[in-house]
């Protein structure tokens, strides 16, 4: 009798064992952390402001596909992100020529490395 109750809790056991996954948590560093917060805050500022009504006529105008713009603001790097949100900070109010024009730059850099391919059409 005892070895049947046995027997089932191993087979019991075993079962189990094959569905139970494995967590792995890693420590990250705060400066880590921080670096992820702060892409998420200057995506969400310059989603923002790339979305104004005046901003998305300029790019309309200069040949950009707005469906499009999302994942390009996604496949900048830290560094162009930081750069194109300072342009769109320190650009006047209503004076975004310069910043489309940073756009229009950091997208043919984007479209010669091979990331996007958005002159296609042109």
């Amino acid at each position: 009798m005892a070895s049947k109750i046995l027997a089932f809790a191993l087979s019991v056991a075993l079962v189990f064992v094959g569905t139970t996954s494995l967590a792995n948590a890693t420590m990250i560093s705060t400066q880590q952390a921080v670096a992820v917060e702060s892409r998420v805050e200057l995506e969400t500022e310059v989603r923002a402001t790339l979305a104004r009504a005046d901003v998305a006529k300029m790019m309309v105008e200069m040949g950009v596909d707005l469906a499009d713009v999302d994942s390009r603001v996604a496949s900048l790097s830290d560094a162009e992100l930081a750069q194109l949100h300072s342009e769109m900070q320190q650009a006047p109010a209503g004076g975004f020529l310069g910043v489309l024009g940073l756009i229009l730059v950091i997208l043919i850099v984007l479209e010669l490395t091979g990331a996007i391919d958005i002159f296609k059409k042109v």
